[in-house]
């Protein structure tokens, strides 16, 4: 080791991908260091689950995540997977409740577990400096020199864990996909990601509902998924619509089910046939809030008894509520979006250790890469995973 190289690998982004990779890397022996332009670690993680931080989900897969390359994942996760965290969270005596489908959050606060990768890191004698913007980043001769406004920094690993533009209030910005570029590495067009979207157009009138969750079942294409869908005064919102948006693009519809549980057209039909008396708009305010109902009642074209409403109106109104078609005219973009699809393309980059294929000793892990997970912790665990991934590679090429 050269005498102006005191680190073995420099990490920009002290999020919980670095932290991550620089916790292992460092425990394994290595002399890391974390740069972030932010004044602390950790500030997407402390906000994350309202607070309590969805660290994990027990149902990850590959299949759960949204990439180029569908493969690319399968190694890291398969080598750090979601029991691998809980035992590190349990080890450090902090609490957690399975939400729902598989989510973990803290019983507590996130700040558990930024503090429990603090305390890892120091551990392993990594050196985290924050405040320091990255002015340029380059290398010279073999190695990676990172000038900040503090002075320039030298090593032979060069870790890229700065996420995507997603929540840029956060301090979010597109920084690792200009450094990719830089490099000569392909960048996939990033887009906003677990996202509420909006409505226009005849669709407008759903804003009027604002406030309004109904159980759902949101679909695009053969993706669907079920949970609630939320109505906001810019259009839908909610855990079934945050899920689809990831799948979604401008000019396609997505579908709503009002009512999952049942075949609308055919309960339909029943009512008239045991109820006939019963007021269309009181048969639907068994099933749906009151509010959705009044609203609903122009766009079906039903009123008045089951018995004076002719059975095809019914059976067309039923279709309709199992599969509301609307056609988003966008998205609330990436300061509401929670993460980004999109990133780095995954052909550049070894699946099991993160490196960049053309430039030795570069590494890009997180939400940086063209990985994007489901709602529900499976990002935080695409995080450890990766993170994992590079620390143990750094130390085994030292």
């Amino acid at each position: 080791m050269r005498q102006d190289e005191p680190f073995d690998a420099i990490i920009l982004g002290a999020g919980a991908a670095g932290l991550m990779a620089a916790r292992t890397a460092g425990l394994l022996g290595q002399r890391v260091l974390v740069l972030d332009h932010a004044d602390r670690p950790g500030k997407k993680i402390l906000i994350s689950g309202g607070g309590r931080c969805n660290f994990t989900n027990i149902h990850t897969a590959p299949d759960r995540f949204l990439s180029a390359n569908p493969h690319f994942v399968k190694s890291a996760l398969g080598r750090y997977q979601p029991q691998d965290f809980i035992d590190l969270v349990e080890r450090y005596g902090i609490s957690w409740h399975e939400k729902t489908l598989g989510q973990l959050f803290c019983d507590g606060s996130s700040r558990q577990i930024v503090d429990m990768l603090l305390d890892e890191c120091a551990q392993g004698q990594v050196d985290i400096r924050c405040d320091h913007r990255i002015v340029a980043v380059d290398r010279p001769d073999g190695r990676f020199r990172v000038s900040t406004q503090h002075g320039a920094f030298i090593a032979p690993a060069l870790v890229i864990a700065t996420g995507g533009p997603s929540i840029p209030k956060m301090g979010a910005t597109g920084f690792g996909y200009d450094l990719a570029r830089q490099f000569n590495l392909k960048v996939i067009e990033p887009r906003p990601a677990l996202v509420p979207l909006t409505l226009s157009g005849d669709d407008m009138m759903f804003r009027g509902l604002s406030g309004i969750a109904v159980d759902s079942v949101a679909a695009h294409g053969k993706t669907r998924f079920r949970e609630a869908s939320l109505f906001t005064h810019k259009g839908l919102s909610g855990p079934a619509i945050l899920q689809i948006s990831s799948y979604w693009r401008p000019g396609e519809a997505i579908t709503i089910n009002l009512l999952p549980d049942s075949d609308a057209a055919a309960a339909l039909v029943e009512a008239k046939r045991q109820r006939p008396k019963l007021h269309i708009h009181s048969l639907l305010g068994e099933w749906l809030p009151d509010r959705l109902v009044d609203l609903l009642r122009a766009p079906l074209g039903l009123s008045g008894e089951l018995a004076n409403i002719a059975d095809k109106a019914l059976i067309a109104a039923g279709n309709r509520l199992n599969g509301w078609r609307f056609t988003p005219n966008g998205s609330e973009g990436f300061a509401k979006a929670e993460v980004t699809v999109g990133g780095v393309d995954t052909s550049g980059l070894s699946s099991r250790t993160m490196e960049a294929r053309s430039i030795p000793g570069l590494y890009f892990i997180g939400e940086a890469v063209d990985v994007t997970g489901w709602l529900g912790g499976y990002n935080f665990q695409w995080a450890w995973a990766s993170g994992n991934a590079t620390g143990e590679a750094i130390a085994q090429q030292q």
